[in-house]
C-alpha cells in the first residue's frame, strides 16, 4: 500500500534529483530542509513537521542572493500552515497524492506518444531542460507528443533506485498537454509511455500530485486518491 508519507519521499527525491541535475543544491537552516531549483528560479522547503521562523528567515536572505523569483513550501495536510501567513506567504494549490498499480495505465499503450532518452530543446510553458534523464543507472524517462511536428504535451517518469522508503514506487511528475491539444488521447499516451517505462526498471506502483484539473484523466486511469497536501509560496 502505497501512504502519503512515501509520497512525500518520493517528491523530496525528485526535487533533489532535479536540483542536482540543473546546478541547484539542498541546504538545511535550523532544522528546515531547502532545495533550489535554478531552473525554476524557485527555492522550496520539504515537508517540515512544523514552521519554524528561525528557519525559515534566513532561507529568504539566500533566496534573494540566489535571484530567487519566488519561495514555496510544502507541507503534509496535518501541518498548520498559518505561520506563513505572518511571513507573508499565500496559500498555494493543493496536491492531491494518487497511488495506482503501475500496469494499469501502462495498459493504455498509444503510438501518439514518443519516449525519448534525451530531453528535446523547447521552450514554452512545458517543462524545463532536466540533465538527470541522461544520467547512469537511468532514473527518468521523459515521454513528448507531438502533433504535425509542433510539441503538444509532455511528462516524466521517475524510479529511484536505493532510496529508503521507495522499494517498488515510482512517480508521474510535470505532465502537461498544452490546451489546444487536450481532449484528444494524449495525455493517456503519455501517461501509458511513461508508466511502461518505469515499469521496465522495476517499478511496481506509482505515484503523483494531481491537480484537481489532472484528477479525472488520473483516476479513469486506475489512480486512487489517498490523501491531500498543502502548499504555500511567495513572490519575490
Amino acid at each position: 500500500m502505497v501512504t502519503i508519507a512515501a509520497c512525500q519521499r518520493l517528491q523530496r527525491s525528485w526535487f533533489a534529483a532535479v536540483s542536482s541535475a540543473t546546478g541547484g543544491r539542498m541546504f538545511t537552516t535550523h532544522g528546515s530542509e531547502w532545495v533550489w531549483l535554478p531552473a525554476r528560479r524557485e527555492l522550496i522547503l520539504l515537508f517540515p513537521l512544523e514552521i519554524s521562523p528561525a528557519g525559515i528567515r534566513p532561507a529568504l536572505a539566500e533566496a534573494t542572493r540566489l535571484g530567487a523569483h519566488r519561495v514555496g513550501v510544502w507541507l503534509g495536510g496535518g501541518v498548520k500552515g498559518s505561520p506563513l501567513t505572518g511571513l507573508g506567504f499565500s496559500p498555494g494549490w493543493q496536491p492531491w497524492w494518487m497511488a495506482a498499480s503501475v500496469q494499469d495505465p501502462a495498459a493504455y499503450d498509444d503510438a501518439a506518444a514518443t519516449l525519448t532518452t534525451e530531453v528535446p530543446d523547447y521552450r514554452g510553458p512545458l517543462l524545463q531542460e532536466l540533465r538527470v534523464v541522461r544520467s547512469q543507472p537511468r532514473q527518468a524517462w521523459h515521454a513528448e507528443a507531438r502533433v504535425d511536428g509542433s510539441i503538444a504535451g509532455a511528462g516524466y517518469s521517475f524510479y529511484p533506485s536505493g532510496v529508503s522508503g521507495l522499494k517498488g514506487l515510482g512517480g508521474i511528475f510535470n505532465m502537461e498537454v498544452l490546451p489546444e491539444y487536450q481532449r484528444r488521447g494524449l495525455g493517456t499516451a503519455l501517461l501509458s509511455r511513461l508508466s511502461t517505462a518505469a515499469a521496465a526498471s522495476g517499478a511496481e506502483n506509482l505515484a503523483l500530485n494531481a491537480t484537481p484539473q489532472g484528477f479525472e484523466l488520473y483516476s479513469r486511469r486506475g489512480f486512487e486518491l489517498i490523501g491531500r497536501g498543502q502548499t504555500y509560496w511567495l513572490e519575490l
